[in-house]
């Protein structure tokens, strides 16, 4: 493997306790174990893994379609492990580790997370299992490159792709933008909207004309939620992210390069938004139950049509852009607004920064390596993105189209039933819960010669056509997609995908930077529900003095530091591997 130490990652335990950890698993590979298949190819005896993931939403015994896809080709059974959903993950993790065992299928960051596991011993090296993995060889340099300080492969790296890193990786929409009801915004004669505070007065409207919806339940411009916080206030940072800039650490940095900044200097991007809830909260256009509710509350609100703003499509657009309610002529689109930049992701070669590994405990190492391969087959990847095929799916003149069946599960919700064979239950609770794409979805299926994300099929958008995404076209110069719209007008701002992890914190530093995350975090909900402006603006200043005190200039030069490297890597990547 390569060497490029430079390139590691955050993490969470201290050096002493590493030195306990490396006496509770054993690293080296594993031979490989006799195969426990029939005469058909299936394997007799059911495995349940305990599967370790940071990204999953759901906690316990998976259950649904993707579940039973699962158990009929591995006879696997999952057990989620998820910090998500049992809150503060970081002592889950460390309580896992230290008990020698995190779990039988791991997903979670690359750098000091990968390292720190492999030196306690908690994964299994796999390569005696990586010369069988045909679908994966296909990504052998990003393989290469999760695995590049150590002798043997760990980790698979997830978002692999094979565009170049300067093209996009979303497909329609951008991760980010200011999605409005669009409906709303119609009613109003569409508003132009220079800056940010310049939404204030329209979702203002919005909520004073529509204060309720159907049944009852009272509308709010926005509603917060707290799980999602980390080195600040989540939704805090969101909002800068529509002028080019993404989080590292306490920096927001710019996806060009051109600036970066501290997070609380008075005029910062996030204090730039913290300042607008507190507007609107002075309005009373904040839900109030916006400081005890999690993720999963948010999206039920929007999609009862309780909320008017969403900060990404994958909440506003996912949860309310039914078929029933766009027929209605109701939906959220993104509403542009005036030098907006929004930050992309470009496509990662080397894949994102979370990997899955193969915990030293597994039972059954051989076809957990089988399975994991699986992901990243055509059939697999095409599954988590769009269903299974024969189900969702199916192919129509060598081309992918909806069935019946996927246009009400996909286009409609999810709360359609599975059929029985496919695992029963609602749809939509039966989703890949890993939570990963471990193929970037906009890459071509080479089995389908499509994309794997359906909403990109040339069928689906000839058949999604309706009233809302008609008039947003026609109001947008004639761009069929959010994207289309933000390239044609040089709107957006592409980070090349370098894949880069930021080095460790150190535990002194660690220690100074969860002591200042935390006071930051509690003092920007603070300032949003402030009874005024002179208590928001003691708060700031409040919050500004007691991070000084506890180190926050030492991180925050580290992290700047790590925000420039993260630069250079992102110029180097786009000269070898852009367009």
């Amino acid at each position: 493997m390569k060497k490029l130490s430079k390139y590691v990652s955050l993490g969470l335990l201290s050096v002493g306790l590493l030195g306990s950890l490396a006496a509770c698993g054993d690293s080296g590979s594993k031979e490989a174990s006799s195969s426990g298949k029939n005469a058909d190819g299936k394997y007799e005896k059911t495995l349940t893994i305990d599967v370790f993931d940071d990204l999953a939403n759901n906690m316990g015994m998976s259950e649904g379609w993707f579940a039973e896809v699962v158990k009929d080709k591995f006879n696997i059974e999952m057990n989620l492990i998820a910090p998500n959903v049992a809150g503060n993950g970081d002592t889950l993790y460390q309580t896992r580790t230290s008990a020698g065992d995190l779990g039988d299928l791991i997903i979670t960051g690359q750098g000091e997370r990968y390292d720190e596991l492999v030196e306690a011993g908690l994964l299994l090296d796999a390569s005696d299992y990586y010369k069988d993995m045909k679908n994966i060889a296909k990504f052998d340099e990003a393989v290469e490159k999760v695995n590049e300080d150590q002798e043997g492969i760990f980790g698979f790296p997830t978002g692999v792709s094979t565009l170049s890193a300067t093209t996009p990786s979303e497909a329609l929409d951008p991760t980010f933008g200011a999605y409005l009801r669009w409906d709303l915004y119609k009613e109003q004669g569409y508003p132009e909207i220079k800056e940010l505070e310049d939404l204030l007065p329209v979702l203002e409207k919005m909520q004073q004309d529509h204060p309720q919806t159907d049944n009852g339940k009272k509308v709010y411009a926005f509603s917060l939620f707290s799980d999602w916080d980390g080195n600040m206030m989540n939704a805090g940072k969101q909002m800068s992210c529509f002028y080019g800039y993404d989080e590292l650490g306490f920096v927001l940095a710019k996806a060009d390069g051109s600036d970066y900044q501290s997070i609380l200097d008075d005029d910062s991007e996030y204090i730039r938004s913290l300042k607008i809830y507190f507007d609107a909260n002075q309005k009373g256009m904040v839900d109030p139950e916006s400081t005890t509710q999690n993720y999963d509350t948010l999206f039920s609100k929007v999609q009862n049509g309780q909320v008017l703003f969403s900060w990404w499509p994958w909440l506003g657009q996912s949860a309310f852009n039914t078929t029933t309610n766009l027929n209605d002529g109701k939906g959220f689109m993104m509403v542009p607004i005036e030098g907006q930049k929004i930050f992309s992701y470009g496509a990662e070669v080397y894949g994102g920064a979370t990997f899955i590994g193969i915990g030293s405990n597994a039972e059954d190492p051989e076809r957990i390596a089988e399975f994991i391969d699986w992901l990243y087959s055509p059939e697999g990847a095409a599954t988590a993105s769009s269903g299974p095929e024969g189900l969702t799916w199916e192919i129509k003149d060598d081309k992918p189209v909806m069935t019946d069946f996927g246009k009400k599960a996909l286009l409609d919700g999810g709360s359609v039933e599975v059929p029985e064979e496919y695992g029963s239950g609602a749809y939509k609770d039966g989703y890949n819960q890993l939570n990963i794409s471990t193929i970037l979805p906009v890459d071509i299926n080479p089995e389908t010669n499509a994309p794997y994300d359906y909403t990109m099929w040339d069928s689906v958008l000839a058949e999604t056509s309706n009233t809302v995404q008609d008039d947003w076209s026609e109001h947008m110069g004639g761009a069929k997609t959010t994207m289309e719209f933000l390239e044609d007008n040089d709107q957006l701002a592409v980070a090349p995908g370098a894949s880069y992890v930021a080095p460790e914190d150190g535990s002194e530093l660690s220690t100074l930077r969860n002591q200042c995350k935390s006071t930051i975090i509690e003092y920007s909900w603070k300032m949003v529900f402030a009874k005024d402006e002179n208590e928001f603006n003691s708060l700031l200043k409040e919050m500004q003095e007691t991070a000084e005190g506890l180190g926050y200039q030492k991180v925050l030069e580290f992290d700047m530091n790590n925000a420039k490297d993260q630069n250079e890597q992102r110029v180097e990547v786009a000269k070898e591997f852009g367009d």
